[in-house]
């Protein structure tokens, strides 16, 4: 078929009638030209690797240096081709046999082959733009970079974490602002966060007197030092504010540059500042030498250029080009399509003809004056193109390999071929009579978006020679197994079950109990997402956002700073909304903190306080640990947060503590916590010291067993049940409603165990949690909680496990508690 196409072709003349009949092709063994519709770039090289193995494999005489692989751009597709060949025994067990060929890739350009140029480019782009936070980071994550000021991955993540505490977002200074029109803010500047972490490495941030008698911020002028700079750190810090210094004097220089060789000095000591190679990359600096005084010296001295002309001169110079090929090296090459590159192979594979981008169409240059104004006869890339193609095709012996994007790799929508591609098919069809018809089984092979699809398992053999992918097709295929259960039983009591409990362990435990069964016992850490966009500057905090602000602000009241200097504080921290936005935002805020100061005044008065206690526990064992918040004999927590269950466990553990230490003092316990009204107050105490001995003792027996399984403890929903169930407890089982009311608890333990619908902007439940979906599985429903119950779990007649958890664990906290 390949034969005959050539010929049509080399003739230029379509075979009649008669020679279309004589023409005798075998729809099932003629390989000679294939066409591969596949979902995206990296199915199509997935595709073409198993294509040319198969073709070394059905051939002996065949080798990787009789096969040429091109494609329109050869910068898209060389980490593709990386991937996919060549890797040798770093691809593990299941190797592709295409990892053993050896592939070069030609024509790449100077960026992807030299690592100065991306730094040459990498500081034009912050010259031009807005010089953001992800700009500087990926600038100084360059090896060259690294190198240079010894930025390792520790150092990074910690630079990365400082630049987060400096509240630094984009904008060099305020002056450099001034092309947005915004150089009255000097917040989230590079400059005011560099000044917050040198003042950081002499003051720490910590609240002393002012000249006036009261409390403030420790500041120097406006400038808020961040606190999260120890000693050991003070070189980093001074390598990380050399960095960007000289980055800055960098991006004014381009800013002032006028000349064409003025910008390439420009550029070649700014790379020279910033970058460091090794001995045996020395070439890689001399190369960007060479190249830069090319460029200077090919303009007149006179010529004046604008930042976007550098850049667009740069992108021609560096871009990739033409480049010794070295065919028959014994490598399977791949190259970029351009003229002089179809050399005569036995099989030639295209790669990339997608409809859109090829013929490839170039950006027309302001500057071209051809450009502007085409004419007949002049050069046309889309025409070379598809010159390119018919030389690709003359230039294939014995195969003609092609692969486009048939479907979407995103929603799998069909997407037509290039139009030299469809054009090339339909001179396929009219090689022989009856060709048409068996074409699209013949000649255009169609493949599933999944390399591991089971369609690939269909007789006689596999489509397929990746091993991983035929492995997962069977999987696939067979029949699935059940998920095995997270835990089959109960696992033994901790080696260390005898000893002493801390009691920040025990608050650790209650707070998220599937998160301690995952840490202590089993050493696992649930990863979190997090989505922070470090380049914006913040103009309206979200929920969160705006309870560090009020944590914040609540936490400098109690420690006695005047509101208007926290105010200031969190300002010049960078936190919060430049100007007015952000008055609007920290009023509202100020006005909760006032409400709980208020609140919590009456307890206040008595300087606060730590009391250790030390509690004897059956078996020889003791909880120990330190109750800070002690004000006379009230335990005082106020939280801008509101009335959680959480921190209502929290103070009740505290004063069971309290008051089996130090059975003498009548001890209360007492949480100002955010309320929509302002403030709300709940209070515990004194309790009965025996009966505080053995509710203590419960909540220690609990943690021992949430430490051998996870038990069906989420706060929030517990706490749910626990109340629903004293309400129902409270009607009686006369009461009319009786039966209505023995469900209560499990619904209102659902609402917050999936959806929380009692607030107005709903959010995820419990169920969400990331311990929780790690231990009952993603979105899991409630009964997960309530199933099964072991035979030693009767303290109550809780017809479900998680309510005798629940009533253990919240009743007595419930009688004992009040609103104030």
């Amino acid at each position: 078929m390949l034969q005959m196409l050539q010929h049509d072709l080399a003739t230029d003349t379509p075979a009649d009638a008669e020679v279309r009949r004589r023409r005798a092709v075998d729809a099932e063994s003629d390989d000679s030209l294939r066409v591969h519709a596949c979902h995206g770039p990296a199915r199509q090289v997935e595709v073409l690797r198993d294509v040319i193995t198969g073709l070394l494999e059905d051939d002996p005489t065949l080798e990787p240096r009789d096969i040429l692989v091109m494609c329109p751009d050869i910068e898209a597709y060389a980490p593709l081709f990386s991937a996919a060949f060549g890797l040798g025994e770093e691809a593990g067990d299941f190797a592709h046999p295409a990892h053993g060929f050896r592939v070069r890739l030609a024509d790449r350009s100077l960026v992807a082959t030299n690592p100065l140029f991306q730094v040459t480019l990498g500081l034009l782009d912050l010259a031009a733009g807005r010089v953001t936070v992800s700009q500087v980071l990926d600038l100084a994550t360059h090896p060259a970079v690294s190198r240079r000021f010894r930025f390792d991955e520790d150092a990074l993540e910690k630079i990365e974490a400082w630049i987060a505490d400096a509240g630094i977002r984009w904008g060099l200074d305020a002056e450099h602002r001034a092309t947005y029109r915004l150089s009255t803010f000097e917040q989230n500047t590079w400059r005011a966060g560099l000044d917050r972490l040198l003042l950081g490495v002499a003051m720490a941030e910590a609240v002393v007197p002012e000249a006036s008698g009261g409390l403030d911020r420790s500041h120097l002028g406006a400038v808020l030092p961040i606190d999260d700079v120890g000693s050991g750190d003070i070189d980093l810090v001074g390598r990380f504010v050399e960095f960007a210094d000289r980055m800055q004097a960098c991006i004014d220089a381009l800013v002032a540059a006028e000349g064409v060789r003025e910008w390439m000095d420009v550029l070649r000591a700014g790379v020279a500042a910033l970058t460091s190679v090794s001995t045996t990359d020395a070439w890689q600096s001399a190369q960007l030498d060479r190249e830069l005084a090319a460029v200077a010296d090919s303009a007149r001295t006179d010529t004046r250029v604008r930042l976007p002309d550098v850049r667009r001169l740069l992108d021609r110079r560096l871009g990739g080009r033409p480049t010794r090929a070295n065919f028959r090296t014994g490598t399977l090459t791949v190259c970029t399509m351009v003229p002089m590159r179809s050399v005569p192979h036995r099989v030639v594979a295209l790669v990339g003809l997608d409809d859109g981008v090829f013929p490839r169409v170039e950006t027309v240059d302001g500057d071209d004056v051809l450009a502007r104004d085409p004419h007949t006869g002049e050069r046309d890339r889309r025409s070379e193109d598809r010159q390119l193609l018919l030389d690709a095709v003359m230039a294939a012996r014995d195969h003609l390999v092609i692969t486009y994007s048939g479907a979407s790799d995103l929603d799998g929508s069909i997407r037509p071929p290039a139009v030299p591609v469809g054009e090339l098919l339909d001179a396929v069809h009219g090689l022989a009579d009856g060709l048409h018809d068996a074409s699209g089984s013949r000649i255009v092979c169609t493949h599933p978006l999944q390399p591991f699809d089971p369609r690939l398992l269909q007789p006689p053999t596999p489509a397929t020679f990746d091993r991983a992918a035929y492995e997962g097709a069977r999987a696939l295929s067979g029949l699935r197994a059940p998920k095995s259960p997270f835990l089959t039983g109960a696992l033994p009591p901790m080696p260390d079950a005898r000893e002493d409990v801390a009691l920040d362990r025990l608050h650790g435990f209650f707070a998220n109990p599937a998160r301690a069964f995952l840490r202590e016992r089993l050493d696992v850490i649930p990863l979190r997402e997090e989505d922070t966009d470090l380049d914006a500057m913040p103009v309206e905090l979200d929920g969160l956002e705006k309870w560090g602000v009020g944590e914040r602000i609540l936490h400098d009241a109690l420690a006695g700073v005047h509101p208007d200097h926290a105010v200031r504080a969190e300002t010049a921290r960078g936190l919060v909304p430049p100007a007015r936005l952000g008055d609007r935002t920290v009023e509202d805020v100020v006005k909760v903190v006032r409400a709980l100061m208020q609140a919590a005044g009456p307890l206040r008065a008595v300087p606060a306080r730590a009391v250790d206690v030390t509690v004897g526990l059956a078996g020889g064992r003791r909880l120990t640990g330190t109750v800070t918040g002690v004000h006379g004999t009230d335990l005082l927590t106020v939280s801008y947060s509101s009335l959680s269950a959480k921190a209502r466990l929290r103070a009740w553990i505290d004063l069971l503590a309290l008051t089996v230490a130090h059975p003498d003092t009548p001890w209360t316990a007492h949480v100002v916590a955010k309320s929509r009204g302002g403030a709300v107050h709940r209070m515990w105490g004194p309790l009965p010291p025996t009966a505080a001995a053995e509710w203590l003792a419960d909540l220690v027996d609990v943690r021992d067993r949430g430490l051998c399984e996870p038990i069906p403890l989420p706060p929030k929903t517990s706490l749910a049940y626990a109340e629903a169930a004293g309400r129902r407890r409270d009607v009686g089982a006369e009461d009319a409603f009786a039966a209505r009311d023995l469900a209560a608890p499990i619904d209102a333990a659902r609402q917050a165990w999936e959806t929380n619908r009692n607030r107005a902007d709903a959010f995820p439940g419990e169920h969400a949690d990331p311990s929780s979906a790690r231990v009952y599985g993603p979105a899991a429903p409630l009964e997960v909680l309530l199933a099964g119950s072991g035979a030693d779990e009767d303290w109550n007649s809780e017809p479900t496990r998680l309510g005798r958890y629940a009533v253990r664990v919240w009743e007595p906290e419930i009688a004992g508690g009040r609103r104030v």
